[in-house]
């Protein structure tokens, strides 16, 4: 019996307007906003959210 590892990640990002680096979930299911100028790191698609700043790190 194999077990099977999960398909979702939590990513550590970087906004490309200001360069903030926050937590976010792969799979998005609401618009993600940056904590520090507000702008748009993801969007949610129905499943994998569209990523819209740079990934530094997967956790």
């Amino acid at each position: 019996m194999e077990i099977q590892l999960p398909k979702s990640t939590f990513l550590r990002m970087s906004c490309r307007k200001c360069k903030n680096e926050q937590i976010v979930f792969n799979k998005a299911s609401t618009v993600v906003k940056c904590m520090k100028c507000e702008a748009e790191i993801a969007t949610p698609t129905g499943g994998l959210a569209e990523l819209k700043g740079k990934v530094l790190q997967r956790l």
